[in-house]
């Protein structure tokens, strides 16, 4: 048996994980920091993102004259959550999103420069929310970290290995947590096993702080706490989790007498393709899907009203789930791809994960060439072709049967190119939205201004196959803004703590029904702050 103590034992070694130790150390705390995966992948689900944080009132809002405030946000952010009339599930998370919007400044952005790291000048508009009673991001927040998330923990971590009180951190990677030592009531320690060579291990401390991500990983646990609104889980479903965010502590914790909230509440995305190198089993890309692009059902037929991202990517999922098979087809050409076509995260993205000012530009000029030969050269879920009567047949040969009938998809794009071509005067709604995404320069930049899809000048004709892909946790253990974790009658468990996506990124929940994005990397990073806050006894 291995025996391993410190004053503050942190399960998980991922954004909120690390922040936190960072913090601790910078007090001169005696730190104990555990992770199941390896030293060289420190840094979980953070490190392959694209990087986006939602902050308020930044330095690069106001340089775009973009007029932003806390009170703003925070009114978009209790709209689009939905929260609840159950005060007794909804006031932490309440009080999450209160703090968060009015904080995130000074802990998350001046934090991050502080620490080297800095922004794509331009903060993209996402989640603007269907209508404008709905809520929604009224302004553009999402602020892209120059680097993307692998830049962002490749900074992190190295601070941490490279912390002057690094010799007060013990960092044991490889160690799996299956249980939460228990006593009195309260928490003390954990013990688990090995990765690698299965020799179980305790840990000790009289602080206990999880931070070992969400269930998401886990398809099993996601087809359990499937959301009403969205039918039933799809069997085509995708993993973009880290296949470590299993729900295991969440269950140690549940024993352990924690409350665990809002586990439907998760943060999935409706376009999702299969990754042709996969590090785990159902691994999953997610697509930014194309603006310029007819979303079809499995038929062909034109999903209606029409879908366009960017404005609830919660509701996408919940239309994909209403449709008679849970997968659908986005339609487009070449053109459209090279101008639109882009996967979420670090892995698609180098000119930004590698800080190529040149590469970007060309990309945004020229289109992003090498990401589209690469999706074409070697997914399985794309077929291609030089008339829609041969896009049919391929897309019928990839999903089987003969459902996709070659009038249905000439009846459709033929409907949607006239819309094209009578440019502002068009009724049709996804073109009314296209011309609205296109005010802001950020979108105006990555979106076609009027491409047909029927355009000899455009070929070949493209047909993706996209599957809902899981992603995160919007709910997660019940805690209060010190992070402490709570009973199901609101009482603290001694000792036992939660931050990040373990506790749903603040309170069990702090984004409610939906995101307004960026708020994942944020909230890891802005729990971490609070909890080491609270363990010095600043508050705040």
């Amino acid at each position: 048996m291995e025996r391993h103590a410190g004053d503050i034992l942190i399960i998980g070694a991922g954004l909120a994980g690390i922040v936190c130790a960072l913090r601790l150390l910078d007090q001169g705390r005696r730190v104990l920091l555990l992770d199941r995966d390896s030293e060289q992948n420190l840094g979980g689900l953070a490190k392959e993102s694209f990087g986006g944080i939602l902050l308020v009132d930044t330095p690069e809002q106001r340089r775009q004259r973009i007029q932003d405030s806390p009170d703003r946000a925070l009114q978009d952010w209790l709209r689009f959550g939905a929260f609840g009339r159950d005060e007794s599930i909804d006031h932490w998370p309440r009080r999450w999103a209160e703090h968060y919007v009015h904080d995130c400044l000074q802990d998350v952005y001046h934090w991050l420069r502080a620490q080297g790291l800095s922004f794509l000048p331009l903060p993209l508009w996402v989640e603007r929310g269907m209508t404008p009673e709905g809520g929604g991001n009224t302004v553009p927040r999402w602020h892209v970290v120059w680097g993307t998330g692998h830049g962002l923990m490749q900074t992190l971590v190295q601070r941490l290995l490279q912390h002057p009180q690094r010799e007060r951190l013990t960092l044991l990677c490889g160690h799996r947590v299956e249980s939460l030592l228990t006593s009195a009531g309260g928490v003390h320690g954990c013990s688990g096993l090995r990765e690698d060579t299965g020799v179980p291990f305790e840990a000790e401390a009289p602080v206990v702080v999880v931070a070992a991500g969400g269930i998401n990983g886990n398809l099993d646990l996601v087809r359990h706490h499937w959301h009403a609104d969205w039918s039933r889980p799809p069997q085509g479903l995708l993993n973009g989790a880290h296949p470590f965010a299993d729900g295991r502590l969440h269950r140690a914790a549940q024993q352990a007498g924690a409350e665990l909230t809002h586990l439907d509440r998760q943060w999935n995305y409706a376009a999702g393709i299969r990754h042709w190198r996969p590090r785990k089993p159902d691994h999953g890309l997610s697509l930014v899907p194309p603006r310029s692009a007819l979303w079809l059902n499995w038929r062909g037929e034109r999903i209606w009203p029409p879908l366009v991202s960017g404005y609830d990517t919660r509701d996408l999922v919940t239309q994909i789930c209403a449709q008679e098979r849970p997968w659908s087809w986005q339609l487009l050409n070449r053109r459209i791809a090279l101008k639109e076509l882009a996967i979420s995260g670090a892995e698609f993205n180098p000119s930004i994960r590698e800080h190529s000012k040149l590469g970007l530009l060309r990309e945004l000029l020229l289109g992003n060439r090498r990401l589209v030969d690469e999706v074409l050269a070697h997914s399985t879920d794309v077929v291609v072709a030089q008339s829609l009567e041969e896009l049919a047949e391929r897309m019928n040969a990839l999903q089987g049967g003969d459902a996709v009938q070659a009038e249905t998809l000439c009846d459709g794009v033929a409907r949607y190119d006239a819309e094209v071509a009578k440019g502002e005067a068009s009724t049709d709604p996804q073109r009314q939205r296209i011309a609205e995404l296109r005010r802001w320069k950020g979108d105006r930049l990555r979106i076609c201004k009027a491409q047909p899809i029927l355009d000899g000048k455009a070929l070949p004709l493209i047909a993706i196959r996209e599957n809902i892909i899981s992603r995160k946790s919007l709910g997660g253990m019940h805690t209060n803004l010190a992070c402490e974790a709570l009973r199901p009658d609101g009482s603290t468990i001694p000792g036992l703590y939660a931050i990040g996506e373990a506790a749903g990124f603040g309170g069990g929940g702090m984004n409610g029904l939906r995101a307004l994005e960026g708020t994942f990397l944020g909230g890891c990073i802005y729990s971490a702050q609070r909890l080491a806050r609270a363990l010095s006894g600043a508050g705040g």
